[in-house]
């Protein structure tokens, strides 16, 4: 890429020199060329003029009237008469009556006005020719030629010194050129090594910006990439590591039930229903992480059930009734304040799970005699679902981190409790699907408070599927 650069670079500034050398020389000799026509030609008219005033066309007349207008600059001045003949010659004193077989000759007894001039040599070397005419007919011819090498001498001057200026810039393009693209490329090519060594696993990597420009802004923006890249993988790792955690706390215990049941010999029938009933609460316990697992992985996948109109009060209440039994297991009392017509377009299997689990983590992480409530008010394009219990509350330094998958506040609390530290992630991703919003924060005299904003239902709306 550097080699393409430099190239296309030289390739621009050599136009550009070449087109710096050529035009102005050409543009200043048309110029010299178009004074000297106009300059010969009125001097040639003013010799024919005189010449035709005489009264007979000859050597000696010619001689005279070219003295009288002091033309002493021109390298030949010829005077012929109508046959071709020469009259007078400066260049050939001695040339009289040889014909003049010239084509401006020929050309002006034919009563043209000739002009030709060529830059060659060092000079200009131009030529001339008039007819001479009286009344109509033509008596003879005016031939001029001149050789300027002093206006050719300062085009000479000025084409050397813009050769030199020219080979003064093309060098100082050229450095300045090899410098750039070296800059230039040296930054794309740290970023293409940054990016192979993120593909090769290191998400760590970052590059250090340079400069204010779009190349900055792409390093900034690959910083970016990493740290997410980086962020997710961590995520992903600990995803993992925990997910096989869990999944391997229950299959030790069923394993090591099952194994006591088959390794005692006269194992009474007592102690094996209590077995049975330890590897069915293990089970039991396996099923509902896969599932959360499970239902996590279709919300990553973007899979979400189909809308319905869905009253957010109603499905609290059945959700209340579900969790009755727990709560009276734990003496907790469950209290429901739902308004009526608080309703939203969501997936009704959604919305349960929401309700569900915050009720249910409400009463498990509650005391004894302690209260459960659930709240439905509808606000202004919201409806508002308020969870909150007088349980043990939740450390002001874990609530950033509630959301997240398997995180638990207190690890060993949880698994005895039945917790597997997906019901709250599966609530955020649940609600953010919904376009709303859910957020937790410490009640006033102990417990835990979560609140969920919904998008509420359009007026004389219907559900979509």
């Amino acid at each position: 890429m550097q080699f393409k650069l430099a190239l296309a670079f030289f390739a621009l500034i050599a136009a550009l020199l070449i087109l710096l050398n050529s035009y102005p020389i050409t543009a200043s000799r048309d110029i010299v060329f178009s004074e000297k026509q106009s300059s010969m030609l009125e001097q040639a008219g003013v010799i024919s003029a005189s010449l035709a005033g005489l009264d007979s066309l000859s050597g000696d007349g010619a001689a005279q009237v070219v003295e009288l207008l002091g033309l002493t600059d021109f390298e030949r001045v010829m005077v012929t008469d109508a046959a071709g003949r020469v009259l007078y010659d400066t260049a050939e004193p001695g040339a009289e009556g040889k014909l003049a077989l010239f084509g401006e000759v020929i050309r002006a007894l034919s009563s043209e006005r000739v002009f030709w001039s060529e830059f060659a040599g060092g000079a200009f070397v131009s030529r001339a020719a008039m007819p001479i005419t009286r009344g109509g007919a033509v008596l003879g011819a005016v031939y001029l030629c001149e050789r300027d090498t002093e206006q050719a001498d300062i085009i000479l001057s000025f084409r050397d010194r813009l050769v030199t200026v020219s080979v003064v810039a093309f060098a100082m393009a050229c450095l300045m050129t090899v410098f750039f693209t070296r800059t230039f490329t040296a930054r794309i090519t740290r970023l293409s090594e940054a990016v192979r060594t993120v593909r090769e696993g290191d998400y760590a990597y970052r590059i250090e910006p340079e400069g204010d420009d779009e190349l900055t802004e792409l390093s900034r923006d690959f910083n970016s990439m990493t740290e997410t890249l980086q962020k997710t993988e961590e995520q992903r790792r600990r995803f993992v590591s925990d997910a096989s955690h869990e999944l391997k706390t229950p299959l030790a215990a069923i394993r090591l039930l099952a194994d006591s049941i088959t390794e005692t010999e006269n194992i009474d029938g007592a102690t094996v229903r209590e077995f049975v009933q330890d590897i069915s609460s293990e089970a039991e316990r396996l099923q509902r992480t896969t599932e959360k697992l499970l239902d996590l992985s279709r919300r990553d996948d973007g899979v979400r059930g189909g809308l319905s109109r869905v009253d957010v009060g109603e499905t609290a209440r059945s959700t209340l009734k579900l969790l009755e039994p727990l709560a009276a297991k734990t003496e907790v009392t469950l209290r429901l304040d739902a308004a009526e017509g608080c309703f939203i377009d969501a997936p009704a299997d959604d919305v349960y799970q929401i309700i569900f689990n915050l009720a249910e983590n409400a009463v498990k992480y509650n005391v004894a005699g302690g209260e459960a409530s659930v709240s439905v008010r509808r606000g202004p394009g919201r409806v508002l679902l308020t969870v909150e219990d007088t349980g043990i509350g939740i450390p002001e330094s874990d609530l950033p981190n509630i959301f997240s998958r398997f995180y638990r506040v207190d690890k060993a609390r949880s698994r005895e409790r039945g917790g597997s530290g997906l019901g709250l992630s599966i609530v955020h991703d649940a609600v953010q699907a919904l376009g709303g919003t859910v957020s937790v924060a410490p009640r006033e005299g102990g417990g835990t408070r979560f609140t969920v904003g919904f998008p509420a239902a359009t007026e004389g709306g219907e559900g979509r599927a």
